[in-house]
């Protein structure tokens, strides 16, 4: 049985919200991202003597990255769900209601909604750009390096998604 590296276990313990949250933005998806940190994690292990006292969670979200352009690559895309019942349900809220004073935990949920499906259907490139910027809060060199290109690739990137995203969400918001 292999030993467990030194200090791996708080670090999970520690980043996995924060990691989680980022796979959840790269996939679009809980179960892909819970599937997709878990892979990264064990892709991370055998090297964590030599990146624990460096950047492991940069190395871990290079990891995440990779991996999900892999997964992307290969994932069929053609089929489309046609209703969003979750989405369908945040919107048949009454805004009239009787305690339309009360915060309402649910404000907002469309609008997140919303951006989480025009994030899904960006390219993936332009997508690892705009979590890994906007999302995670992380500098331009920073993200060059997690991808592993360079720095005007993730302006030009970050550029794109962003200009989608804004064009998605002005479309959603016509519909309404």
């Amino acid at each position: 049985m292999t030993r467990e590296p030194d200090g791996f276990r708080e670090f999970v313990t520690e980043r996995s919200p924060a990691l989680l949250r980022t796979a959840w933005m790269l996939t679009g998806d809980a179960h892909r991202a819970e599937d997709l940190l878990q892979t990264a994690l064990a892709r991370t292990w055998p090297h964590w003597a030599r990146i624990r006292e460096q950047h492991p969670e940069a190395y871990v979200r290079k990891v995440m990255v990779r991996t999900n352009a892999s997964w992307w690559s290969r994932r069929w895309r053609g089929e489309r769900p046609t209703e969003d019942l979750v989405d369908a349900a945040a919107r048949s809220g009454d805004a009239s209601s009787p305690r339309s004073d009360v915060a309402d935990p649910q404000q907002g949920i469309p609008q997140r909604l919303d951006l989480a499906r025009s994030l899904r259907e960006l390219p993936v490139r332009q997508r690892q750009c705009v979590v890994l910027r906007h999302f995670d809060d992380l500098s331009v060199a920073e993200t060059a390096r997690i991808m592993g290109c360079s720095e005007g690739t993730v302006k030009s990137q970050t550029a794109k998604g962003l200009a989608s995203l804004r064009t998605a969400i002005e479309q959603e918001e016509k519909v309404r």
